[in-house]
């Protein structure tokens, strides 16, 4: 097969063209929400989670957070702005003191943190809160 200088733009403007089309960097609210009902094994009740974030975070590669729910078994958070949503998942038996947990979480811009309780009776709960960032933690 003979490549024409014709031929050889067209190809040229073909990955031109690739590349130029920017894939989403996050996660998008759908995904956020199967992996909620993956986890609470539906739609969970909302509240009864109470996250403690600030408002509004100047970077975003340390974000404080904090997750609480009376009588929690285990309580998953999210980031529904990330490229994977997933944070983590915090575990507590009858030995923990309280059902909270602490970490710091990196974010790649304003978003949700959603956290889902998995409660002691079996039952699920749900919160989410907004965080401002101006400086994403993931290169945005």
């Amino acid at each position: 097969m003979q490549m024409t200088r014709r031929d050889l733009f067209a190809l040229a403007a073909g990955l031109a063209a690739v590349g130029l089309i920017r894939m989403p960097a996050h996660a998008s609210e759908e995904a956020t929400m199967a992996a909620v009902k993956e986890y609470a094994g539906g739609m969970p009740e909302t509240g009864g989670v109470e996250i403690g974030a600030p408002e509004i975070a100047e970077n975003g590669n340390t974000v404080p957070i904090e997750v609480s729910a009376d009588g929690a078994t285990e309580i998953m958070i999210l980031a529904a702005g990330n490229p994977n949503p997933g944070v983590g998942t915090f575990h507590f038996t009858e030995m923990s003191a309280e059902s909270r947990a602490s970490t710091r979480i990196r974010l790649a811009g304003t978003q949700d943190i959603v956290a889902v309780a998995k409660m002691a009776d079996g039952s699920t709960k749900m919160a989410r809160r907004e965080v401002k960032v101006t400086i994403g933690g993931c290169g945005g």
